[in-house]
């Protein structure tokens, strides 16, 4: 999209959060209730084949125009956005190296937006280390065998579909497709949280799951390249869920000390209050830019891709952490009740910095790239 045509996208995608999705945040949270209206509303404008490419029934939509949707979305609701990108993560991969038997089972049927799904890497035992996981899948006849468990999995217990990531090797691991009426497979407890209290969060448990031949996704022991490929760039996508929280935050911020008064003037006529705002809206800005590029090399293939990912991530992340706590404080007394949202961004916007890679892994990968960089001259 150009610039104009990006801008019209966002026009859009605000007056539809406003409208379809912002009412019901506060509900979900205080429910604990899955945004099952958000699902519903996100049909009107096809937003969850908008990851998709249009050979499988998708609309095509570049990396950036997929960030904007999140921002968006997060803008208003945390837990509306990380339902569509979870939704994303979890069949992007199998729409992009699936068999086209798989492609026509799971995801040409996704496209209508009735389809939830989950992407399960992380273990009891750890998460960022891919080549440690316990889960292993087997062959057995004319099909496999899956045994393990999958922690803190979102939308568990509600997806249709799981995309899996087992070990298939002493040191290989494969990814695989499994349906929720899959024999073998069960769910834990579902986990009470800090904030995006309406996404479900649970353990899922695969005990002799049987699976047919063609749910291997791609080639066998290939998952570690398939998975690294998709966090460069859900990486990027949760970034712009906490751009998102974090502008959402900013504009509660401008609104609410517009409006209250103090010592016969409103607190926006504060200096201090005013360096304080002037500070969130320049560090949302500096996310985005970073965002955005990141978004573009993703899209062109860039050997950056992954380096600006991560530092997306953690730049957006931590300006939503900071900017949500500074909101509340402007906020006053106010701010710490739950009638008012921006309690709510800030307990959402602290998971930012930990799924997708906890902030330090993100330094680490960052830092490896720019010694690499030095030492190389380039």
């Amino acid at each position: 999209m150009d610039r104009q045509s990006l801008e019209t996208f966002r026009l859009s995608l605000r007056r539809f959060s406003e409208a379809k999705i912002k009412p019901h945040a506060a509900v979900y949270d205080r429910e604990m209730r899955f945004p099952e209206e958000s699902l519903e509303a996100f049909k009107e404008m096809g937003l969850v084949s908008l990851a998709f490419a249009e050979e499988v029934g998708g609309q095509g939509g570049d990396t950036l125009s997929q960030v904007l949707a999140l921002e968006e979305l997060g803008r208003v609701c945390a837990t509306s956005s990380l339902t569509l990108m979870v939704i994303w993560a979890g069949l992007v991969p199998i729409a992009k190296h699936g068999s086209p038997k798989l492609i026509d089972e799971v995801v040409r049927p996704a496209m209508s937006g009735d389809t939830v799904a989950s992407i399960c890497l992380t273990e009891p035992a750890g998460g960022s280390d891919l080549f440690g996981l316990k889960t292993r899948a087997e062959r057995s006849g004319d099909g496999w065998v899956i045994n393990g468990q999958k922690r803190y999995i979102t939308n568990a217990t509600r997806s249709d579909w799981y995309t899996v990531l087992a070990r298939t090797g002493e040191k290989a691991v494969s990814l695989f497709a499994v349906h929720k009426d899959d024999p073998g497979l069960s769910f834990g407890r579902r986990e009470t949280k800090m904030g995006i209290k309406g996404s479900p969060t649970a353990d899922v448990i695969f005990e002799n799951c049987r699976l047919p031949e063609h749910r291997l996704v791609g080639e066998l022991h290939q998952g570690h390249a398939y998975i690294t490929e998709s966090l460069t760039w859900t990486r990027a996508l949760i970034g712009a869920q906490a751009l998102g929280i974090a502008q959402g935050a900013l504009e509660e911020a401008v609104n609410y000390t517009s409006e209250r008064t103090q010592f016969g003037e409103t607190l926006s006529r504060l200096q201090m209050v005013r360096g304080h705002i002037a500070d969130m809206a320049m560090a949302t800005e500096a996310g985005r830019s970073l965002l955005y590029r990141a978004s573009e090399a993703i899209d062109e293939n860039d050997p950056a891709a992954r380096t600006l990912a991560s530092m997306a991530k953690l730049s957006c992340s931590e300006t939503a952490m900071r900017v949500t706590t500074d909101a509340l404080q402007l906020h006053g007394g106010a701010g710490y009740l739950s009638d008012f949202p921006i309690e709510r961004m800030m307990r959402d916007a602290k998971i930012t910095e930990i799924y997708e890679g906890v902030s330090d892994i993100q330094r680490l990968i960052i830092a490896k790239s720019v010694y690499q960089q030095v030492r190389s001259g380039a």
